[in-house]
Order: C-alpha cells, then sequence, then structure tokens
C-alpha cells in the first residue's frame, strides 16, 4: 500500500507544521489508509486554526453541481470553517489572517472539468497575495500518470471548470499540478508538495490499496472516476448523465433515445477497453426525474486501453447523428458562465461542438489532440515527482 502525503505527514507527527499556525482546506476524502480524517490527525499534533471546504461542501452534503453552501461553526472542533464555493471562490484576507501555512489535502480524479483543483489554483494565488504558505498532501491520480487525452483550454474559455490550459484528462496529481501552476503562472508563494511515499505513474487507484472514499456525492466509486473525463461532457448537453441513479456518468440517456439503435450505431466505432449495453432507467433527481430514459451503461473492461474523452465524443455523436431533433446542447448558466455554451467551456473551446455537429468522424477529431497533448507532456515533465 502506499502512503498518501497526509500519512507521510501526520507518521512524523507533523514537524515540519510546528511553530506555525495552520488552516486547512479538506473534503470528505481527506483521510488515511485507516479512514481517520484530515483534521482530527492534524488537530493531535499541529496547532489547527480554521477549516475550509471547496464544491460540495467540507463534508459532502451538496448533492447536485452548481449548489452554493455557506460557512459554518464545527460543532465537533469548534472551529471557524470556510466555504470556497459560495460567495467566495478565492479565500480573502480574512480566511487567512490567523494562519501562517494553508494545508491542502484534495482528493482529484484527474479530468480537468473536476473543481477541487481549480480551488487549490485560487487557494495558491491568494496565499501568494497575503504573504501565506502552501503546503499540498499529495493524493494519488486515480486514473493513473501516464495517460493523457482530450483537448486543451483556449484562453478564451477559462470558467471554473477550467482555469488553466490542461488536457481533459491531465495525468498529473494535485502536487504535480501545484508545481505545474506555480511555475507556469509565476505564482510567488511558498510551496511545500508532501510527496507520496510508494506511488508509481503506472499505477491507477485500485493498485494503491488505499480505501475510495467518495470526494464528492457524484463520485461513488473508482469506476465512476474512469469514466468521468469523458462523462463529464454531458453535463453540456440535454441528455441525463446518470444523476438521480446510483452509477452517475457510467448510465447516460433520454426519453428519446431507443438503446439498441445508439448500440448498434456505437459498434461501428471499435471503441477499445469497454462494452456499451442498452438499458433503461429511471433518475430519482435532477434531469428527466422519474421519467423512463433510454441509453447506455459504460462497462471498463481494460482501464489501460479505455479512452474515456473520445469513447463519450463518440456517445455524443452517435446520438446527434440520430436524434437530431430531439438532442440539445445545454444553455447557460453553467458554473459561474453566462454566456458561453456549457460544452464549449467544458471543452475548452467550440472546437469539439462544431465536428460533432458537422459529423466529423470521432478519429479524425481524436487525432487533431496529438500535437498539443505531446506539447503538454513536454511542458509537465519537469514537475513530475514520481517515475
Amino acid at each position: 500500500m502506499i502512503k498518501t502525503g497526509l500519512a507521510v505527514l501526520t507518521e512524523d507527527g507533523c514537524t515540519s507544521l510546528r511553530g506555525r499556525r495552520a488552516g486547512l482546506l479538506v473534503h470528505p476524502a481527506s483521510v488515511d489508509a485507516r479512514l481517520r480524517s484530515a483534521v482530527s490527525l492534524l488537530r493531535a499534533d499541529a496547532d489547527l486554526r480554521v477549516l475550509l471546504g471547496p464544491q460540495h461542501g467540507l463534508r459532502g452534503e451538496t448533492q447536485d453541481n452548481m449548489i452554493e453552501w455557506e460557512g459554518f461553526r464545527d460543532p465537533i472542533t469548534g472551529l471557524l470553517v470556510h466555504s470556497l464555493y459560495g460567495e467566495h471562490r478565492r479565500p480573502t484576507a480574512a480566511m487567512l489572517q490567523d494562519i501562517d501555512v494553508l494545508v491542502i489535502d484534495l482528493q482529484d480524479v484527474g479530468a480537468r472539468y473536476y473543481t477541487f483543483i481549480w480551488t487549490m489554483l485560487l487557494c495558491l494565488d491568494a496565499c501568494a497575495e497575503h504573504g501565506r504558505q502552501v503546503m499540498i498532501l499529495d493524493r494519488p491520480n486515480p486514473l493513473g500518470g501516464v495517460a493523457v487525452e482530450g483537448t486543451l483550454l483556449d484562453s478564451g474559455y477559462t470558467s471554473f471548470v477550467g482555469l488553466a490550459s490542461i488536457p481533459m484528462r491531465h495525468g498529473l496529481t494535485v502536487g504535480e499540478l501545484a508545481r505545474l501552476f506555480t511555475a507556469t503562472r509565476n505564482i510567488e508563494v511558498e510551496l511545500d508538495v508532501v510527496p507520496m511515499s510508494g506511488w508509481r505513474r503506472a499505477m491507477d487507484f485500485p493498485a494503491t490499496g488505499l480505501p475510495w472514499v467518495m470526494p464528492s456525492p457524484n463520485m461513488p466509486t473508482v469506476e465512476t472516476a474512469r469514466v468521468y473525463p469523458g462523462g463529464c461532457l454531458l453535463e453540456g448537453t440535454n441528455l441525463s448523465e446518470g444523476r438521480g441513479t446510483t452509477r452517475p456518468f457510467e448510465i447516460l440517456g433520454a426519453p428519446f433515445i431507443d438503446p439498441d439503435a445508439l448500440c448498434a450505431r456505437l459498434r461501428s466505432e471499435q471503441l477499445p477497453g469497454c462494452i456499451l449495453r442498452p438499458l433503461y432507467f429511471q433518475p430519482t433527481f435532477h434531469k428527466y426525474a422519474n421519467e423512463v430514459c433510454g441509453g447506455v451503461q459504460v462497462h471498463v473492461t481494460d482501464p489501460e486501453a479505455f479512452l474515456p474523452v473520445a469513447t463519450y465524443v463518440a456517445v455524443l455523436a452517435a446520438i446527434h447523428e440520430l436524434w437530431p431533433d430531439d438532442f440539445a446542447w445545454r444553455q447557460p448558466p453553467y458554473e459561474y458562465e453566462t454566456r458561453k455554451l456549457p460544452i464549449d467551456i467544458l471543452a475548452g473551446g467550440p472546437q469539439l461542438r462544431r465536428a460533432v455537429e458537422s459529423g466529423t468522424p470521432v478519429s479524425d477529431l481524436t487525432a487533431t489532440w496529438a500535437p498539443d497533448l505531446q506539447a503538454f507532456a513536454a511542458q509537465a515533465a519537469p514537475y513530475r515527482l514520481y517515475e
């Protein structure tokens, strides 16, 4: 079993935090291998003064995306909890006034749209402005650290689901991203990344031996994380992404879809590492709540071969082709963006949407990603921490 940055720090008695007042940014997956929370562990050995939480709340209780929450006084620790997904997404001077160092322990899922990495980036900016140190407790990328996939973000399409030009599936850990962001954006902050012990880039999450804890309510399993770099694109459409079912992002569809016709069309794409199974489902909330939907479930059979972004783009293209009068792109607002289409800010620009609309073969579209992905890999290489 590998040791996360949290385990490395606490097994040493938090000696690197001695003499410093600490704030802690965490969510429900901020636990050690014995499922003890980072809050309780740091309170035992560090001078913990304040807690902060990202989207979905410190405790993960906000079910849907785009639901803001307010800070509160934690009844267990007595510490003040600040929300970074509400009135403020960037820490204010008041949030940081009683600390010397902000400790960040967040489990990412390896996709550009997952907002925890952008909360981290805004914390780096704020701590640089206010002269506070930042300590990142590193955690595994559950998809491994080898494969990258998808488009890079165009500068005109930044949003809270993408504040820097990284791929949809980025292949880095939170600590590596912090190093990349501070260097490439010239963030003058004192950054200390506590690396994991024993993690290698080829490891996916099951290989770590660590327990999976939901970092957000609709990320219940490792299988969810595997499909998410593609499945999140469904949020930019009128298709159900499976919220309101027990397998969000693995299940998708809409009332107008014939599951067998969709699967028959997708067989010609020869999508690697997965089987698409026709099914009907009835979401209990969110899109099409209590309506019967036809669609597919994406079963990943070979995680190393599976290409989540290409797979879900193929699904979108097939549905657009088969049901052009029923399929639609979702309209704004979405994640604080009120003008641009949600699919465009998710994809990092309009190219993906235009390719789907024009009937561009998926293989031709994905081939255009290669030069940017190679350039990103070269840019990121100096900031990698693991073999």
